[in-house]
């Protein structure tokens, strides 16, 4: 039957309601979209091959930390050792490969240090019940600590050519289009990532423990387990993050990745992943990684100052905390 008034029908309204209420669970793309759009207005330069692979590659260490911040955070954690970490595996690279260590050794070592140091903070909070907060912001003072300690302050050089290939080496993403294998690297971990948190047991634990960590443990989650689980997937992050970022460097740098932690948090939660736990995903922080990556882009391209960058940033960080509250309160009405 058609109303009258609006001259639509009940499928035509529902057809709709639906599409309205898909923007608004998937606002973070909506939001990408519209930025991408004025972007490629305001720049003719921004949708160029050269660009876009410019885009990825910047943004890969802040995405491939904040994937590991996805989980933490997806738990109702937080972890604020991640710039720290970032830059300790950093300059831990640089000291075994400048020391003559074969590539494929000093890498696993590396990784095998940021697991350590995600999972030593998720051990105390799991066991010791002390807020992670409390816990990874002594991580953030003490690694970068041990990251001074390394080489007293001195930056690392004579990396062998073969490691900054990780970072440099272009590989194709779409015809016309090629990224260097650290924007790949981001992507896949994003779909690995994703399938991880969707499509298995261990992702739906996640969820359950952030949604109600007491009905969790009642009903059977080992949820001093996830939280660990978590904390070093984190840590793991981390130290790919920090030998990406050394790659794309060529030295190692022990004042590297300062602020990283807050630019990962700001990504996760822009991407509609509740600070609260339970809700969010890592397919709306890839968006939003890559969102902030294009606005910083455009100011560069427009020759803007970082203040104008700052400003815009934070602003639209705040616009999709009110929303993202919005969606909580109409779910908590339905």
């Amino acid at each position: 039957m058609t109303d009258t008034v609006t001259g639509t029908t009940p499928l035509q309204r529902s057809s709709s309601r639906r599409l309205v209420d898909l923007a608004i669970e998937y606002n973070f793309i909506v939001i990408f979209l519209v930025v991408v759009a004025i972007a490629a207005i305001l720049s003719p330069n921004f949708l160029t091959p050269t660009n876009i692979s410019n885009l990825f590659q910047q943004a890969a260490v802040v995405g491939v930390v904040a994937i590991g911040m996805t989980f933490v955070i997806l738990t109702g954690n937080i972890d604020l050792s991640v710039g720290s970490v970032t830059a300790l595996c950093g300059m831990l690279v640089a000291v075994l490969l400048a020391g003559g260590m074969p590539i494929v050794p000093a890498l696993a070592i590396t990784i095998f240090t940021g697991a350590v140091a995600g999972a030593s903070i998720g051990s105390i909070t799991a066991f010791a019940a002390v807020p992670s907060f409390i816990v990874s912001l002594a991580g953030l003072v003490s690694f970068r600590g041990v990251t001074y300690l390394l080489t007293n302050g001195t930056p690392v050089a004579g990396l062998p050519p073969e490691f900054a290939a990780i970072s440099s080496t272009m590989v194709p993403l779409l015809p016309g289009i090629q990224v260097s294998t650290m924007g790949i690297i981001f992507v896949a971990l994003c779909v690995a990532a994703g399938a991880l948190l969707r499509l298995t047991v261990f992702g739906e634990s996640v969820y359950a423990t952030g949604g109600n960590p007491e009905a969790a443990r009642l009903s059977g989650l080992p949820t001093t387990r996830i939280l660990i689980l978590v904390f070093t997937a984190s840590g793991v992050m981390s130290a790919l993050a920090g030998i990406l970022l050394t790659s794309r460097l060529r030295i190692g740098q022990p004042t590297a990745a300062q602020g990283l932690e807050l630019d990962a948090i700001a990504a996760v939660v822009l991407g509609g992943t509740s600070l609260f736990g339970g809700r969010g995903g890592v397919l709306g922080t890839f968006f939003a990684v890559m969102l902030l990556q294009v606005l910083r882009n455009i100011f560069n391209l427009l020759g803007l100052g970082s203040f104008y960058q700052m400003t815009v940033t934070g602003l639209i960080i705040v616009a999709a905390i009110l929303l993202n509250r919005f969606i909580d309160i109409r779910r908590g009405r339905a």
